[in-house]
């Protein structure tokens, strides 16, 4: 069965490795490098339609360089995703997905975090160019746009975040709320088109701050909106870096009960998790997930948590 995965954090690790911030001197390959959750190899084993790939910054990198830093990774994106492997398709209008031959994978840019382009709506609409598809304002810290998951404030959406995602809307392109602050959520719920949670699970099975609460969720299914869910342990389990494909089941369960159904999806957050579900340790083994979904939920169910839901609901449709 065919995967869209909406999150992974591929080019922040190709990024440090460039940089010899990590694995030593040698830079990481995509193509084969055991340290990538995502690389090609086991995308293709992953039997992948589409994989997201976030371009993130670390906080603690000064403002003034974090556009050189995100155009870095835009170009690695290039040079070493695209470039090294013909079978990698960039996906820059949603449209392009239909056009994707059997044994090619899109790959879609978008954006964690509006600190690169700080208040320049200038650089925002370069990334629109390209081919950015969804924005989340934030990261876990606060912003010019809005605080993040993790700001003790809890603030929601400046004027220019207010702004952002009008932009968004007039581009057809997703406002992602994975990182949003409650406040944050309800001021793009109302302003979005094109809502999404890229890598979210359910509050009420883990209470964690990155999760969505019920009515949160609702709220996104009744603006048409998606959830993926994320397969990062502590956002999985109370308490725990460990949990198993069951306990994420659990997480699925529970928003099809809040009658999402058609509206779910997977952002694994693969190359950004640091713990991970047993038996679901990198992209080539999604067909375990798969095959215990199967005897969980109708074969055309599980076909729309692995892509059917997603191609449904993409912006401009």
């Amino acid at each position: 069965m065919k995967i869209i995965d909406a999150h992974c954090d591929a080019l922040y690790k190709l990024q440090l490795s460039k940089r010899g911030k990590i694995y030593g001197v040698k830079p990481l390959q995509f193509k084969n490098s055991p340290s990538l959750d995502t690389n090609f190899n086991r995308l293709k084993q992953g039997n992948y339609m589409v994989q997201f790939f976030a371009l993130f910054l670390e906080p603690n990198i000064p403002t003034y360089e974090k556009w050189d830093y995100l155009l870095e990774q835009i170009d690695l994106f290039h040079s070493e995703i695209l470039a090294n492997n013909p079978e990698m398709v960039h996906i820059k209008k949603w449209e392009d997905i239909d056009k994707l031959e059997d044994d090619q994978i899109g790959a879609v840019l978008t954006l964690e975090g509006a600190d690169p382009f700080g208040n320049d709506l200038v650089k925002l609409r370069q990334l629109y160019r390209e081919g950015i598809l969804s924005i989340g304002l934030t990261w876990n810290h606060a912003n010019l746009c809005a605080d993040g998951a993790g700001e003790p404030r809890g603030g929601g959406l400046t004027l220019l975040g207010k702004e952002v995602v009008k932009l968004n809307n007039a581009h057809h392109v997703f406002t992602d709320v994975s990182h949003s602050t409650v406040k944050g959520f309800w001021d793009m719920i109302e302003l979005a088109d094109y809502p999404i949670a890229s890598h979210s699970n359910a509050r009420a099975i883990c209470d964690h701050p990155r999760n969505l609460y019920d009515d949160q969720i609702k709220a996104l299914f009744e603006k048409n909106g998606l959830i993926h869910v994320v397969f990062n342990p502590p956002f999985i389990k109370q308490d725990s870096k460990e949990a198993t494909i069951a306990d994420l089941i659990k997480h699925i369960d529970h928003l099809c009960a809040l009658g999402g159904v058609k509206q779910i999806g997977f952002g694994s957050d693969f190359d950004g998790i640091s713990y991970y579900v047993d038996q679901l340790e990198h992209a080539g083994q999604y067909e375990n997930f798969i095959n215990e979904l199967l005897k969980h939920y109708k074969e055309d169910e599980v076909r729309g948590f692995a892509y059917q839901n997603f191609l449904d609901h993409r912006p401009g449709l």
